[in-house]
């Protein structure tokens, strides 16, 4: 995602920044790196994009986590998942 800043941060800085925004979505930045993070998210379209797509995902993969699959997939996956080991085992 070439984007230009004019004098702002270079791609490679800004490619330093997906981590951290990551670590900013998971709670896990000092509140400084949240500031530096969050002030480099105003000025930076794409990494504001980026931002809001990690959240996203992350809203999305908690809410998928929480649900409980059914019964019986659960018990086809179980069989499949034995068989799968007997083969190993014999093999």
């Amino acid at each position: 995602m070439a984007h230009v800043h004019g004098d702002g941060p270079t791609n490679e800085e800004c490619a330093d920044f997906l981590e951290r925004i990551v670590r900013l979505i998971d709670n896990e930045l000092e509140e400084g790196d949240c500031a530096v993070v969050r002030a480099h998210i105003d000025t930076c379209n794409p990494c504001l994009e980026r931002y809001d797509l990690q959240r996203t995902v992350k809203a999305l993969v908690a809410r998928s986590c929480s649900e409980t699959a059914p019964v019986e997939l659960r018990d086809r996956v179980r069989v499949r998942i034995q068989e799968i080991q007997v083969r190993i085992t014999e093999g």
